[in-house]
């Protein structure tokens, strides 16, 4: 039985190293196989390699033509040479291709051999026979020393085939060829073409100068008009108003710049008064008029010489161009609803109203938070599982509101939710989500929110115009905060940086924000179209004897210190006897909730707290007087909600309530007396009616043409963004394309360099970042159906 099992063992192993040795003798055969195919296609490759070469001699022998008038004689020599030279050729790929070399390669190579012609033999072979012989120099046009020695050389491959009968041929003719062209005949014909005498005269006429300019002073002449070079003390003046941004992140103030222009201008001043005596105009001369006084002469001397600015250092050339007729517009906000913030519900109506005049495409991008930072957000516990959920929402709360059906794009960023500082903070390049065929117009709400941690393309590189809206004073919030007058020191200079160096336009709401280069004061926001129908219904109300208000004096907002709850409470409790019997009524949610209704409790004030909601609920609307003490508002949105549904409002005399004033209805204080002077008397006074208006005014129609006027984005959309123009003596001179602007330049360096500090994770954990938001998540990649960032950005260079 044993002697059995070993037998059958001892064949199972025979049979396996049987297998084994047939296996390893296939892969053999079959590499051997494939080193043959290898080397039949590298054969068949040269012999189409020569092939290709002899139809290219054939070709340069059928085009041969002279491109200039060179003597027929010299020509049929030549053309000769090349015809005899063919059959050479031919004979080259012949022998090449022969069955008797491709014999002998075979018989020597084995499967693992490499084929291997040297082909630079032949190359050799050539040069260093040509190079045996001396050019000489013909007629004195052309001289050539070089003279060498000749080298032999043979043709060799792995076996030697000695030397062959078309490289002796080819190396013959090539002599011949030289020895019959001479260069005098080449460029003699080429010295008397018609193409060259049209050359020369067009020279001629390019460098004539005009008689005038040989005169004195080195003036330039420019369409007749002779132009005075530009002196020290106009350059200076110039590069001081250039850099006037730089200086003003310095610390030098603008008027001090100004100053310095004026004098450093004096010469044209006393022109300009002069000027000014002589058309019998008062002589009355502007800083405006030294300024468009100095652009005229740079524009002038920078055209007289012929130089046309073409961009920035910093400067990217690639932007929307407008094919279809449209002009897009994108507008980028920090927050979404469900989410009741001003930066939520303030663009939404800028988009709706942008898109109803059907001028222009609009895109509105808002933020998508995670599941888990939308319960820490949004309102009584409401979360969206997908984009398309949260857009449905968004637009079904709007056209309830609007009215019409707004026909607008809405998209999404990743962003994330910082507790810290009670806000979405971006994650990753927020530009990309605009494509590049609908970057043209952008609209940054809260540009310094948004570019803080800003690490992508730059804004106005990316867009051809991009305007800046300020909806925060967040210098104020900070200085509430332990070290906040450092940390508003950082963060001042830090909004300065990133402004400049993304926006080519900022407008602030309000004087009470800070203030930022590029920027203007203009009130662009109006109030939800309900609230008007509201003050127009008790409008009717009252006109009919009806009674309009039942109810006294609230205060509307959320309910966190900031929010003007700090200044209520310090307010009523110091004048707690001076309005004894004054009732309050407070709706509101918020962090702050619980700590300051325990500090109004403890101080027996007389405050009825109620949970927040909408301002255009019916319960609210039979109260008379809206009462907001906030100093940190920028432009107070329930201000002019409650001016637009008729009541009367008591605000601080601050620059956040400036538009406000203009209102019958809008009583300020300057004074803690004066505010209960103030609440008495407008509890004791029935409203005005709105006038149409002061209706109009408050609409946002009337905001959008402000902020269309204000951003510049009339010109944009008519395209003349480009259109700054001076007038000399009738004549109009571009100053955008002659004059290079070392602001642009200076910008472009802010924004490379805080691109570079941006991109360092330290540097972002350091300054507040929430750590992973220099790119989106897996969770946002997954909810957004984004492909993960290391797969669009394979290489980091920060």
């Amino acid at each position: 039985m044993d002697n059995e099992n070993q037998t059958t063992a001892a064949a199972a192993s025979n049979s396996s190293a049987f297998s084994f040795i047939s296996k390893g003798w296939r892969e053999v055969r079959d590499s051997a196989d494939a080193d043959l195919q290898l080397m039949k296609h590298r054969a068949n490759s040269f012999k189409n390699l020569a092939a290709s070469f002899d139809r290219e001699i054939e070709n340069l022998i059928h085009s041969a033509a002279p491109t200039f008038s060179v003597p027929a004689i010299r020509q049929s020599s030549e053309i000769d040479f090349m015809k005899k030279l063919q059959p050479k050729i031919s004979e080259f790929r012949r022998v090449y291709s022969a069955p008797e070399i491709s014999r002998k390669v075979m018989e020597k190579w084995g499967p693992r051999a490499k084929l291997g012609i040297d082909l630079s033999s032949i190359r050799n072979a050539i040069v260093a026979e040509v190079d045996e012989t001396e050019e000489e120099d013909i007629d004195g046009m052309i001289e050539f020393n070089k003279i060498r020695k000749g080298r032999r050389a043979r043709f060799r491959e792995e076996g030697q085939f000695g030397d062959w009968e078309p490289i002796r041929a080819l190396k013959t003719r090539l002599r011949e060829f030289e020895k019959k062209n001479s260069s005098v005949e080449i460029f003699g014909g080429f010295k008397n073409s018609e193409f060259v005498e049209k050359v020369k005269s067009s020279w001629k006429a390019i460098l004539k100068e005009p008689q005038e300019s040989k005169g004195n002073n080195h003036s330039v002449h420019y369409q007749g008009v002779e132009v005075p070079p530009l002196d020290v003390p106009e350059l200076l003046a110039y590069l001081v108003r250039q850099s006037g941004p730089f200086l003003d992140q310095l610390g030098v103030r603008r008027d001090l710049c100004d100053k310095i222009v004026e004098n450093l201008c004096s010469k044209r001043k006393n022109e300009l008064v002069l000027r000014s005596l002589a058309a019998g105009e008062p002589p009355i001369v502007n800083h405006d008029k030294i300024n468009d006084e100095l652009d005229l002469r740079i524009a002038s001397v920078l055209q007289s010489t012929g130089h046309c600015y073409e961009g920035g250092f910093w400067t990217d050339f690639v932007k929307h161009d407008v094919s279809d007729g449209k002009r897009h517009v994108a507008i980028v906000t920090t927050a979404s609803l469900p989410w009741m913030t001003g930066t939520a519900v303030n663009p939404l109506f800028r988009a709706a109203y942008l898109a109803k005049s059907a001028k222009q495409k609009v895109t509105l991008l808002v933020p998508w938070l995670c599941r888990s930072d939308q319960e820490l957000v949004y309102p009584s516990n409401l979360t969206f599982s997908s984009p398309e959920e949260q857009e449905h929402y968004i637009r079904n709360w709007l056209e309830e509101r609007i009215g019409f059906k707004a026909d607008f794009k809405i998209s999404f960023y990743p962003g994330k939710f910082s507790k810290e500082r009670r806000s979405i903070i971006p994650a990753g390049d927020t530009s990309k989500f605009i494509p590049s065929k609908d970057a043209d117009i952008a609209i940054l709400e809260e540009p310094e929110h948004l570019n803080w941690y800003h690490h992508g393309k730059r804004w106005t590189d990316k867009f051809n115009h991009v305007v800046g809206i300020v909806h925060t004073n967040y210098l104020e919030y900070i200085k509430r905060e332990k070290n906040g007058a450092l940390q508003a020191f950082f963060v001042k200079h830090i909004n300065n940086w990133v402004t400049r160096a993304y926006c080519h336009k900022v407008l602030r709401l309000s004087a009470a924000t800070q203030d930022l280069p590029k920027s203007v004061i203009c009130n662009v926001h109006g109030v939800n179209p309900k609230f008007l129908k509201i003050g127009e219904k008790v409008a009717e109300e009252r006109e009919l004897g009806q009674q309009a208000f039942s109810k006294g004096a609230y205060f509307l907002g959320k309910m966190v210190w900031a929010k003007g709850y700090k200044e209520l409470i310090d307010l009523l409790a110091k004048h707690k006897n001076d309005l004894d019997g004054f009732k309050l009524d407070v709706y509101g949610n918020g962090e702050d909730a619980h700590e300051v209704q325990n500090t109004a409790k403890r101080l027996e004030l007389n405050l009825n707290f109620m949970k927040g909601r909408d301002h255009a609920d019916d319960s609210l609307h039979r109260y008379k007087v809206f009462i907001n003490p906030s100093v940190s508002d920028v432009l107070c949105t329930a201000t002019a909600e409650a001016l637009a549904m008729g009541k009367i409002v008591v605000c601080a005399d601050h620059p956040s309530n400036e538009f406000f004033r203009s209102f019958p209805n809008c009583l300020t204080y300057k004074t803690s007396e004066d505010f209960v002077a103030k609440v008495k008397e407008a509890l004791a006074n029935d409203p005005q009616p709105l006038t149409p208006e002061q209706r109009y005014n408050l609409s946002w129609e009337a905001a959008t043409q402000r902020f269309i006027k204000y951003s510049e984005l009339d010109r944009v959309l008519n395209n003349e963004h480009n259109a700054a123009k001076l007038r000399s003596n009738g004549k109009i001179i571009a100053k955008s394309v002659s004059m290079p602007s070392l602001s642009e330049m200076v910008d472009g360096g802010l924004a490379f360099a805080h691109y570079c500090l941006t991109g360092n994770e330290f540097l972002r954990l350091c300054t507040g970042a929430i750590p992973g938001t220099r790119d989106y998540d897996k969770q946002h990649c997954k909810d957004l159906r984004l492909l993960p960032p290391m797969v669009e950005n394979p290489i980091y260079g920060w």
